[in-house]
């Protein structure tokens, strides 16, 4: 089961943490992986350790004709695009008065926009090879649906995601798309321990200690966790799912 046997997958964000897990799982089942990532050495890293069955691909999932000649590269190549994982993103500590409006947009730029413009030529492409249709998994969180504190332009650039996978799956279920969403709780990744050093230097500790014990099962995530429920949203045993919003969060949003 959960085969993705001559199935080509498009991963951002894909050169470590979370991304790097999706990769690897992904490859273990049979998939062909572009490991897209904006720090190309990250990609190509995973990628060597992966062999013929990985490409590295530095992009930009922000900048409009990077996206758009990644997914042109992989049409020509490879024939066709079966899965997009919009996994790429970045993270802020702020509430609104905290945030500065370059702060706001760097976060958008990435979270809202980077996902529009991979989602759209992923779109594109996929309603137009043969036969139709693909999945596309998104990565949202548990601060698009409940209030976290300080987290101002991150919450509100996974809400956006969230909405987005709702209108792509309703819109494009005709054609054989799948778009579905995923929302962790705290994963403990490289991710984390750079937003631990950069807002809490010195009490790193601490601070991680209460971000494994805000989840009532008393730990932060994994990676391979979060990789393996990608797994299964894209695999043909999710075949009856769309438009959902998978939560994995240690039952946080439970409480």
């Amino acid at each position: 089961m959960f085969r993705l046997d001559t199935k080509v997958a498009l991963i951002t964000g894909g050169g470590s943490g979370i991304g790097e897990a999706i990769v690897r799982r992904f490859a273990d089942q049979g998939a062909r992986v572009i490991i897209a990532d904006l720090a190309g050495d990250a990609a190509q890293r995973v990628a060597q350790t992966l062999g013929h069955d990985a490409e590295a691909w530095a992009m930009d999932v922000a900048d409009e004709a990077q996206v758009r000649a990644t997914i042109e590269h992989i049409a020509t190549t490879y024939g066709r695009l079966d899965i997009l994982v919009n996994n790429a993103g970045v993270s802020h500590v702020g509430n609104i008065l905290e945030t500065s409006l370059d702060e706001w947009e760097r976060v958008m730029r990435v979270n809202a926009r980077g996902a529009f413009l991979c989602a759209r030529e992923a779109v594109r492409q996929m309603t137009t090879q043969l036969p139709q249709g693909g999945v596309i998994i998104n990565m949202a969180s548990v601060a698009a649906q409940i209030g976290v504190a300080r987290r101002l332009p991150y919450s509100t650039s996974k809400g956006a995601i969230l909405a987005m996978t709702r209108s792509i799956a309703m819109d494009f279920v005709g054609q054989g798309i799948r778009c579905n969403a995923l929302c962790p709780g705290t994963v403990h990744t490289p991710f984390v321990e750079g937003y631990l050093a950069r807002n809490f230097a010195g009490h790193e500790d601490e601070e991680r200690a209460k971000l494994h014990a805000r989840q009532p099962i008393g730990r932060m995530g994994t990676p391979d966790e979060i990789a393996n429920a990608t797994l299964y949203l894209a695999s043909d045993e999710a075949a009856f799912i769309t438009g959902s919003a998978l939560v994995i969060d240690g039952g946080w949003t439970a409480q």
